[in-house]
């Protein structure tokens, strides 16, 4: 068997999960590198604020008074002022860019568009049209608890998933139909508000294909926990046949 037959993927929420969940998209592929660069420079600034602090400790821990100007100066004074503003720009610079690429959206090759209910999402691929004319549109909802079937998650899995193509460039056209929803998918790095009266956007390239969970991110009402976001990638053959399976 093939070793990449054996990796295990983490695309859902899981108990006490304290990191990302696993990659499947360029900008979620950006946002853990970001996280890990940001991690190694807080890592030397809290070594560093430490050795700073028990130095001083055991300096004047003795000392009834101390004179002002024993260890402090001018070169001092820069040097920690520099230093901080260093860091901040090794930061900025690659999360600016993140940033610009999520928001990028040139030249998708299909259309999502994505409106939250209290409490539940309909899907619209503006692009197809089924055997009568309209555009093609589903609705999901939640699995109750008392239909859940083996192999199914609570509050996650849902009646009718969201059924795109792999390395096919999306946008995401994200709105609300009564009050503020949040459209958010770790796995491919999408967090998007979904406004009433305004649209959102966003794109990705889903790199693999696999069943991706989110949830409603935004506090919408009392049955908030009961909008789950289910993505299905699959290759753009078996989107061939979901789409024909539609009209």
């Amino acid at each position: 068997m093939l070793l990449s037959n054996l990796i295990l993927l983490c695309d859902v929420p899981t108990p006490w999960g304290m990191y990302f969940q696993d990659s499947a998209s360029p900008v979620a592929e950006g946002i853990s590198e970001l996280h890990d660069v940001i991690m190694y420079y807080m890592v030397i600034i809290l070594s560093l604020v430490t050795y700073l602090l028990i130095s001083v400790i055991s300096i004047y821990k003795n000392n009834v008074i101390s004179y002002k100007y024993m260890l402090h100066g001018t070169v001092l004074e820069v040097i920690w002022t520099i230093f901080p503003a260093v860091i901040l720009v090794f930061i900025a610079i690659p999360s600016f860019v993140l940033l610009y690429l999520s928001d990028d959206v040139i030249n998708p090759a299909m259309t999502v568009k994505a409106i939250g209910y209290q409490w539940y999402w309909v899907y619209e691929y503006s692009d197809f049209i089924n055997s009568i004319g309209d555009t093609i549109q589903l609705e999901s909802y939640v699995v109750p608890d008392d239909m859940l079937e083996v192999g199914q998650l609570r509050l996650l899995d849902v009646d009718n998933n969201l059924v795109v193509p792999t390395d096919t460039h999306i946008r995401f056209i994200v709105t609300s139909g009564d009050t503020i929803h949040n459209f958010t998918v770790p796995s491919l790095g999408i967090k998007v508000d979904a406004n009433p009266g305004r649209l959102n956007q966003i794109s990705s390239i889903i790199q693999r294909e696999g069943v991706f969970y989110g949830q409603c991110s935004e506090l919408c009402g009392t049955a908030h926990h009961k909008m789950p976001i289910v993505v299905e990638a699959v290759n753009i053959n078996k989107f061939l046949e979901f789409l024909k399976d539609q009209g």
